[in-house]
């Protein structure tokens, strides 16, 4: 009885078409710092920065300048990773003006939700936006000045949570509850889900009750699917679609 489950579970997760191939969102519009006139006496130096985070930049400029550098860097800001960096008698506005010229990249960014596909199965959504950061100051820049790290990041993407219903009578004519709640929580393993949804069987109505963001639950819509269109076409015609039809709440 698991194999079969598991041979349909395959037909559910190989439906899905390559995810690179979906439709990006607008992406978010990049923001150049304005070159500000610069004093000619500004402290000049030498940098070998191996690459790291901004404050470890910041290290490194202090101690290649021998002169400390103010700087203000957000704990949500505070690991982006800044790439090598190899400078020759620069001042630290050059540095910073050709560090945020350089930094705009466009990434795919999974957005934790998750879409249905034609033939049954589930997709990840995924977005391309804009990564940029940089080094900014107010004012003419001078060797005292006070910078700020800024990157622009995509926002976090919160899905309300539901709560939805699915009548399983005619399927526990097949199949044990056990296993098809073992299915379930298969799919969402394979895709790597780290917070899948509640299940819950309550035993006296036969409802499979499952809470969690609802992109997530689709997955249980297109595994009842693929197990009506298992069973032989004499039961199927008999039991219609009623165990496939989710009651909501």
């Amino acid at each position: 009885m698991k194999t079969t489950l598991f041979t349909l579970l395959g037909a559910v997760l190989l439906a899905t078409p390559s995810v690179l191939g979906q439709p990006a969102r607008a992406q978010q519009q990049v923001i150049y710092a304005n070159p500000l006139p610069q004093d000619e006496n500004l402290i000049k130096f030498d940098l070998d920065f191996p690459g790291g985070t901004p404050r470890q930049l910041v290290a490194a400029i202090e101690k290649s300048s021998s002169h400390p550098l103010n700087a203000v860097i957000l704990d949500e800001d505070a690991s982006v990773k800044l790439p090598p960096l190899k400078m020759k008698s620069v001042t630290a506005p050059e540095l910073f003006e050709a560090l945020a010229a350089a930094s705009p990249r466009a990434e795919m960014h999974a957005a934790g939700n998750y879409r249905s596909v034609p033939g049954g199965g589930i997709v990840p959504e995924l977005y391309q936006y804009q990564l940029q950061y940089s080094f900014k100051t107010m004012g003419k820049p001078k060797d005292d000045s006070v910078w700020y790290f800024h990157a622009m990041k995509p926002s976090p993407v919160v899905e309300a949570r539901a709560c939805r219903f699915w009548q399983l009578t005619s399927h526990l004519e097949t199949y044990k509850v056990e296993d098809i709640t073992t299915a379930i929580q298969t799919g969402w393993k394979m895709l790597g889900e780290t917070n899948p949804p509640t299940l819950s069987f309550h035993k006296d109505t036969k409802l499979l009750i499952a809470v969690g963001e609802e992109s997530k639950l689709r997955m249980i819509d297109s595994l009842l699917e693929q197990l009506v269109k298992g069973k032989p076409q004499s039961q199927r015609e008999s039991s219609g679609t009623k165990g496939a039809e989710p009651a909501k709440n």
